[in-house]
């Protein structure tokens, strides 16, 4: 029996194993450089166009290195931004074979298998995202919507709060359009509400003026006393005459 602590490494070492032979099979079909051709689509790129001029500037740095994560990962972009969203994802997927970790590739790889209606793929790289980033808040957006369309409530509404919690402009539609293909952001805010209203509300208190503490604690400073210290206290003379001496005078 595999151990709970154990199932991360597992999924790890499986996702690993896949990315090897994926990068292996990418190899034998378009060779250990694939940059050294032109790709098909440059013959459709405009020169007056800065997007384009881009694409041409990372395709003769892939071909010095093509190895290069970061570049694979933008010209990917710049390929998505064109509408090219398959030789987009390949480039992504090139990104995760020169580095396994990379997560911002795994998180694009995602978007791109998402809009093409792969859910499963997206789902995989997804998780691959917070494994190697767990604080990724559009990741658990994503999640989010992923199990809310597999009608899983509960996951989907757990993803969405920690997205929420961690980065509260996702539900500014502003800033995340997606927040209105969901149908949980209310049920994911009160899952939320308790937590959160309850480290707001708590308001710790003085004691009230005049009131004295029935303990013996350190009250500070005492105010000071009218008694006279023992030693300025004078002891009172004997009077002057014991009563019990004097003499009665004489009777008439």
């Amino acid at each position: 029996m595999i151990r709970k602590f154990a199932i991360p490494a597992v999924l790890a070492a499986a996702l690993a194993g896949c990315t090897s032979t994926a990068r292996l099979i990418d190899r034998i079909e378009h060779g250990a450089n694939p940059y050294e051709e032109r790709p098909y689509y440059v013959q459709y790129l405009d020169p007056s166009s800065a997007t384009d001029r881009e694409i041409e500037l990372r395709l003769a740095a892939l071909q010095q290195n093509p190895d290069s994560a970061v570049l694979h990962n933008e010209l990917g972009s710049l390929l998505l931004y064109k509408r090219l969203p398959k030789d987009a994802e390949r480039e992504f997927r090139r990104a995760t074979f020169s580095d396994p970790d990379f997560y911002p590739a795994w998180y694009n790889l995602a978007l791109v298998r998402l809009a093409r209606g792969d859910r499963s793929g997206a789902d995989q790289a997804l998780r691959r995202t917070l494994d190697l980033k767990p604080g990724h808040a559009s990741a658990h957006f994503q999640l989010g919507l992923i199990e809310e369309k597999r009608g899983r409530r509960e996951r989907a509404v757990r993803h969405y709060a920690e997205a929420f919690t961690i980065n509260k402009a996702l539900l500014d539609v502003r800033v995340n359009p997606q927040i209105l293909d969901s149908e949980l952001t209310d049920l994911a805010l009160l899952n939320l509400y308790p937590t959160a209203h309850a480290t707001r509300s708590i308001q710790f208190q003085n004691a009230p003026q005049g009131y004295l503490e029935s303990v013996d604690v350190d009250q500070g400073p005492e105010a000071p006393s009218n008694q006279p210290e023992p030693e300025d206290i004078v002891t009172p003379a004997p009077p002057a005459t014991d009563p019990g001496s004097q003499q009665r005078p004489p009777s008439s």
